[in-house]
């Protein structure tokens, strides 16, 4: 009898390519922590590439140790979802060990970016749903489909961020518009769903994790700590199957060079709570099908939180 021929295999931690997301206010270190974790993943002879949309600034840091050179795809004026897609192309074409999209704000709310495209959509009088198709799908298609299909090592995502306005009660019970204490990247809503791990920079250069896909990742990418040479060097074993010990703290290290840091989903401290009854609002907020596959995804300890927070989040869901 003839075996039947299949494309199953053996699953390798390998093909699990991280995808990290880093963002900020401008200032705090966004570039400079990518660029440190990207050299740290390749080592001192791996290329790393970067995609470059900030009108030069992204090369300032060339031959600065630790990093050394990299590699430079500038994207000026056309900040569409498919230039972003050629670009990503070129990356793989270039055999990249590690890209850096800095930033990946522009394809959202640059020139010819995913809200131009509605924008212009409405000026030629298109209206409802139609507004938001043909620029949602291409951002689907030629930039979020190719991130997370690229064969490329590691990627790492860095976005502009903001602290939204929002209507909250003052202390007569009026409703007002404030700022949001809760810093959010400027991109589509889902896509910090997407990474392995993301998190913001603070001014102090020190990364704030907000998500960690798997609970060993927290071992690599250490919260409320900066990015370090050392960081990427961990992530870099991990991708290639090892089992992480717990790292010493930076505090008890020698010094690092200026980096970022970070909060944590499973670690338990007061700033991982925060974070991850942000990360429930945020999926309760897009509807009960998205809240139940990120309830399904989280750890036992997890999931009693979320049993606690149930009447809020029952609510969110609700107003979908």
């Amino acid at each position: 009898m003839n075996e039947v021929s299949t494309a199953f295999r053996p699953a390798s931690r390998s093909e699990a390519k991280p995808l990290v997301g880093l963002y900020s206010e401008s200032g705090c270190g966004k570039t400079w922590s990518a660029l440190l974790l990207a050299r740290g993943f390749v080592g001192p002879g791996g290329t790393v590439g970067m995609i470059e949309t900030e009108g030069g600034r992204g090369e300032a840091y060339v031959g600065r140790q630790p990093v050394g050179d990299y590699l430079v795809r500038p994207i000026r004026g056309d900040f569409s979802p498919q230039e972003y897609g050629r670009a990503i192309t070129e990356a793989e074409w270039g055999k990249l060990d590690a890209l850096i999209i800095d930033s990946a704000s522009h394809e959202w709310e640059g020139a010819g970016g995913v809200l131009s495209m509605a924008a212009d959509n409405q000026a030629k009088g298109t209206k409802g749903v139609l507004v938001w198709q043909q620029p949602k799908i291409s951002h689907q298609r030629n930039f979020m489909l190719r991130l997370m299909q690229t064969p490329i090592p590691l990627v790492i995502v860095c976005m502009r961020a903001k602290y939204p306005m929002e209507q909250a009660r003052n202390h007569k019970g009026e409703m007002e518009w404030t700022r949001s204490k809760t810093l959010e990247p400027k991109q589509a809503d889902d896509i910090l769903f997407e990474m392995f791990v993301h998190g913001w920079i603070d001014a102090e250069h020190r990364l704030h994790v907000t998500k960690y896909t798997l609970p060993e990742l927290a071992a690599a990418i250490v919260d409320n700590e900066a990015i370090t040479i050392e960081t990427g060097q961990r992530l870099a074993a991990w991708a290639k199957g090892s089992t992480l010990s717990p790292p010493v703290p930076q505090a008890a290290r020698q010094p690092a060079p200026p980096a970022e840091t970070a909060p944590s989903m499973s670690q338990g401290g007061a700033g991982d709570a925060l974070s991850f009854e942000a990360m429930a609002r945020e999926a309760a907020t897009r509807g009960r099908h998205v809240f139940n596959g990120f309830y399904a995804a989280r750890t036992g300890a997890e999931k009693k939180r979320l049993r606690e927070m149930k009447s809020e989040l029952e609510s969110l869901m609700d107003a979908q």
